[in-house]
């Protein structure tokens, strides 16, 4: 029994910390996706 509650717990955190590092308006996510902007942005100006 409390291996089950450690392994949960454990999982609860460990998800909170992915939630925290992937999501809200720091997270990996928004920084993929500006990037990307980023990246398009220069691409479209390049004028051959």
């Amino acid at each position: 029994m409390r291996s089950i509650l450690i392994t949960v717990l454990l999982m609860i955190v460990v998800i909170g910390i992915y939630m925290d590092v992937v999501g809200g308006s720091t997270g990996t996510r928004k920084q993929v996706s500006d990037s990307g902007a980023r990246i398009s942005g220069s691409i479209e100006r390049i004028n051959p």
